[in-house]
Parts: structure tokens; sequence; C-alpha cells
């Protein structure tokens, strides 16, 4: 089948959409290749559809989970074999996986970044036909990137290890520099590497930002003013809860979610908001990605977040499904203070860093030339209270320790629920005293997994829940009391972060961290900031021009619906002649070629009005330019 015939069977539309086939017919012929495309853009679409017509397995590497097992379980429905690797899967699971896929049962293998060093994978991964590697959301592998993740540099030796697989990167978020460096890192030395790219522009998507001191107040006042599905962004786990509460103490059906919260918990919820349960949604940045909901109609920051290319893919959330959509960023005074001081507190001193990796050898009790490969579990809370650190210095730290190479720091990660027998299968079948619910779940536990006399096995609490017709916590008593009773032995999960040393202990005086993985990237992370700061505060470029530009797409032209084009509209009723008059005086007064300030310009003895309508048009015409203190020059 050619690819518009798989398309066709498998997904149902009659044709591609964007730059979808321009992405397919590059890496389909081999290329190196890269796109960029705005979220909701079709971005699965362009290497699923060539996974189906080539020989071989596709490799998709996606730091996701939840968007994994979405799309493996989508493609599944659609008649593909698809199959993913993660943290949580046993041995034997991963096994018969890759096993799979080295004789041909696999056509799209998903892996998480983290298991491309594995030793097993790589073994296996040589016996493999791979048809390419796919790799989504690619900025994670550019140290510029704002979402960089150490693991993300494993691909280049897993390049190295099947050299003629060409490469699809992908990515919804990335500036021009980061562009440059996603090629350098995968490309292999290899001159060829096509990239398309689909304008990032979202013209039903309406980008608003409200100064406002009650912040909780304005929030009340948007979801009274509008209708339909709603994100809302907080930036802590705490502050979700309580936006939460007040949300559905003024009549509007709410919930929330954060990292913290159990997966079971976490899919719970998702669920009923997908399916409209809950309106609104509160939630930490860890909620959306991979959430296939294509009509949310408003997104809500009520906290500022750390760079545009983080605001772009969170607001992106909305109107998916084409139809109009508002993304509101709130802000105030504070903000600015607040963001300035992430820069501290996400780079501490190099000398707090030392004494960091100091107190963990002391908090681990391991001695200097020793330790390496050793493995902990690591509380954050604990150590804080042993060592008297605030968790978010000590955590940018640990992540610091990490890209010098000293450690391996894993934040909080999912350990699935483990479970096994501890009587023998004749014993089972003799006990007498079970309850019906607690026979329930032991005829299920039978019936879909193996190997519990013997050996441990992953069991997924939520789907004995659904086959018993139980509620998730009284499947976990129930496991519980079982294991009290030394029927079985249940190990629940668990979230824990883990530390392992990568090398052996060091004194602190030797540590050295290098300007590339400290001081650039602590002035990359501060002209961040400064971006996110200079797009709240400026009120006359149009919103969606400010995102574009950033972006590298300076071909924009005003959206017409952003609170920007629209206050300018509204000073457009001020007659053409008095409009013209204000422009050449304002243009009288900046002919000495320096920046003024705003208060200035309106110092001219004109109308207040008719100097806003003037400087609203010299600014869409690009005649004149806001510096970065928030003055009007002209521009050159």
């Amino acid at each position: 089948m050619n690819y518009q015939e798989i398309l066709k069977r498998y997904w149902g539309y009659d044709d591609f959409r964007g730059i979808q086939r321009e992405i397919i017919e590059s890496i389909g012929s081999g290329h190196d290749t890269l796109g960029l495309m705005p979220t909701g853009g079709g971005k699965s679409i362009t290497f699923q559809v060539p996974a189906l017509a080539k020989d071989g397995t596709c490799i998709v590497i996606t730091p996701l989970i939840a968007l994994m097992k979405d799309q493996v379980d989508n493609l599944r429905r659609r008649g593909v074999k698809a199959a993913a690797i993660y943290s949580g899967l046993s041995h034997e699971e991963i096994l018969t996986t890759l096993e799979n896929a080295i004789f041909g049962g696999i056509k799209l293998l998903y892996v998480s970044p983290e298991r491309l060093s594995s030793e097993l994978f790589q073994t296996k991964l040589r016996h493999m036909k791979i048809s390419f590697i796919t790799v989504d959301e690619a900025h994670c592998i550019s140290q510029w990137g704002y979402d960089f993740r150490p693991s993300y540099l494993q691909i280049a030796n897993i390049r190295k290890l099947i050299p003629d697989a060409p490469v699809l990167a992908l990515t919804a978020t990335a500036t021009p520099q980061v562009v440059e460096d996603i090629k350098i890192r995968l490309n292999n030395e290899k001159s060829d590497f096509n990239t398309f790219k689909m304008s990032f522009e979202r013209k039903n998507l309406a980008y608003v930002v409200r100064q406002a001191e009650d912040k909780i107040g304005e929030l009340l006042h948007i979801l009274r003013s509008t209708k339909g599905s709603t994100i809302v962004y907080a930036r802590s786990r705490r502050r979700t809860k309580e936006y939460a509460e007040l949300i559905k103490e003024a009549g509007i059906s709410a919930t929330f979610y954060h990292a913290g919260l159990d997966a079971c918990e976490k899919d719970k919820r998702q669920q009923a908001w997908q399916h409209d349960e809950y309106r609104v949604m509160v939630a930490t940045n860890a909620f959306g990605m991979g959430i296939d909901k294509p009509d949310v109609r408003v997104v809500v920051h009520v906290d500022c977040p750390d760079s545009i290319e983080a605001y772009f893919q969170e607001a992106g959330r909305a109107g998916r499904d084409g139809f109009k959509a508002y993304a509101v960023l709130l802000y105030n005074n504070s903000d600015e203070r607040k963001l300035m001081k992430r820069i501290s507190d996400s780079f501490p001193d190099k000398d707090y860093i030392r004494q960091v990796y100091e107190h963990l050898a002391y908090y681990y009790q391991i001695g200097v030339g020793s330790g390496y490969g050793h493995t902990f579990e690591f509380n954050i809370d604990k150590f804080c209270h042993s060592f008297h650190h605030f968790p978010i210095q000590v955590d940018s730290a640990l992540k610091i320790l990490q890209r010098a190479g000293y450690i391996e720091y894993t934040e909080e990660q999912d350990n699935q629920a483990r479970v096994m027998f501890t009587v023998s299968r004749n014993d089972l079948y003799r006990l007498e005293n079970n309850s019906p619910n607690e026979e329930k779940i032991i005829t299920a536990l039978l019936r879909s997994y193996g190997g519990l006399f013997t050996d441990y096995n992953y069991i997924d609490e939520a789907f004995l829940a659904q086959v018993t017709q139980l509620q998730p916590q009284q499947v976990y008593l129930i496991l519980k009391n079982l294991s009290q009773r030394h029927i079985l032995h249940f190990i629940p999960q668990k979230k824990t972060p883990y530390i392992r040393y990568t090398q052996r202990r060091e004194d602190k005086e030797h540590i050295q961290i290098m300007p590339d993985i400290y001081e650039e990237r602590k002035a990359q992370f501060a002209e961040r900031i400064r971006a996110m700061i200079n797009y709240a505060k400026r009120d006359r470029i149009c919103r969606s021009r400010q995102l574009l530009s950033y972006f590298g797409d300076h071909s924009g032209h005003n959206c017409g619906q952003c609170d920007v084009c629209l206050s300018q509209r509204n000073t457009g009723m001020v007659s053409e002649q008095k409009r013209e008059d204000a422009v050449e005086a304002i243009l009288n007064l900046l002919s000495d070629n320096k920046p003024h300030y705003v208060t200035e310009i309106k110092s001219i003895e004109l109308p207040e009005s008719e100097l806003d309508a003037a400087i609203a048009y010299l600014t869409a015409e690009e005649y004149i330019r806001q510096t970065d203190d928030e003055r009007l020059e002209v521009n050159f």
C-alpha cells in the first residue's frame, strides 16, 4: 500500500494535513528529517504511516509514558502491531517484547530514553531490522532547550549501533538555536538533514494577558464568562488543590492533578475530566502531555511559566479541534520577582552544590573512592531535614551534579505494585476463609498473570479493579489484607526518587562543574525568563506575533483577536487626521534616535486616546519598537 492508502485504511482520512506528506516522503526515502509542527499539528501520523509502509520496526523514543500507552492502545485497536518498553515492566515482559521485535512481530516499538542505555536493549537492537528511529519531543536533546534531558544524549550511541537507520526528529517548541543543536546531536556527522516547518500560528486561539492583582478573583471571572472544558495551570501541588476547592465553592465542577498523586488516582481524574465529568482541571505542568482532548476551550495560567516554550506548549492545548479558544496568562508585578528568583533557585552557588554532594555521601555513609554503581532510594524531605537544606535548591543541585556526570538522579518514579503468592497452588485452593471479594481478586490474579508462585510479578491495580468491578481502594485494601494473612506478598506501588553513583565518590574540592553545564545554561535560563517577562509586559505588539517571532517566524501578521489587537482596535476610533497629527508629534520626539519611556511620549500635549492610537499604529507598522526595558524607539 502507498502512504495515501495506509492513511485511509487505518485512520479513515482522505488526505494529509499541512507538512505531513513532505515529512513522510522524506523519512520514507531514507533521509534524516526534522519536523517542526505545533501542538495538534498531527505529529504521530508522520511516523506511524511510514512505519507501516516500510519493512522492519520503527523505534519511537519518547519521554511520555502516558503517551506511549495511549498510542500503543490506539494502534492496536486499529490492527497495528505496536508495543512499549518503560519503567515498571518485568524483565520477562521486556525480553518478550524485544524478541517479538527481532522476529518481525512489532511495527512500532515505543521506548523511554532511559532504556536506551540498557545493555539488554542494545544487544537485542543489533538483531532487529530497524526501518527508522523517531525522536519525539526532540528539543529534549538540546542543552539549549527548555526541557533538556541527559538521557536523550544516548540516542547518538544508538545511531552508531544501527548507522543505516534514518532518524525523524519531531518537536512543537524549538527556537532556531535549538533546531541547529538538534541537527548536530542527531545527524551522526551526515550531511543531509531535511527540515520541514509548519507555521506555529494558531488562528483559532486568542492569546490574552490579564494584569491581575487578585488572580483568584480574575480566574473565577474568566470561568464564569466562558464555557467549555478548561485547564488551569498552577506552579505548585498545594495550589492545585487550593484552587480546585475555590472553584468548586464557586459552583463550578473541578478536580486537581499533579505528579504526587498515585498512578491510579491520576488516571481516574484524567478520565473523568476527559469525559466531561469535571469542567475544570487544575494542574501542575505534569498534566497535558499526550492528553487527547481536542475540545478544550480555555487554558489559564495563574502562575507564569519559566519560558515561552513551556507557555506555548501548554497554551496550545486549547482549541485543538479548530474552534475558537482562549489562552489566558494572569500576571502582576510580583511575578517578575518570582521568576527572577527561579534563576538562583535553579542554579545555586557552586560551593553549595559541592556541599550537597558531600552531605549526600554522609547521608549514605559512602567513603571517598567508593560508591561507584551503588543505587539508593532518596527521600528529599528527610535529607533536607538532616542537613538543614531547602528542597528546591537540593533538587537543582542534584540535577547539576547529574549533568556533571557524578550521579544519576531519577526524580519521582512510579514503581508498579508487585505480588507473589507465598502459599502453594494446592494450599491456595484449600483456603476456606476468603471473602467473596478476596476470591475475586485471587481469581483475577491467577487468570491475568503467570509465574506468581515462583517470582514477583508487576500488577496493574486499575486493571484488577476493572475486571473485578471493585473500586481501586478496595483492591488495594484486599491485597494488603491477603499479605497480612501471608497468602501472598504485596509490594504496593510507590513513587520513589533514586540516586545512583556513576563515579567513585570524590572529595568535594575535586568536584568540577564546567561552564557548559553551569554558566552557559544559567545564562540561557535567564534569557528564557526575561523573554517570558517581556511577553507578559509588552502590551503594544500582537501576542501571536510575539510568540511566532520568538520561534524564528517573523512573517506573521496581527492576529486581530488577542488583548493587544482588541485594545488597538478600540483606540482606532480616533479620526485618521488626529492620529496622523499624533504620529508626527511622536516621530518628532523620537527623532533624536534615543529610546523614550511611554510616560515621556504621553507628556506630548495631545489627548491620550490620540497618542495611544498613534503608538498602536506605529508599532503595528513596525515604524517603532519596544526595547527590553519597555521604552520606545525608532525601528531602523
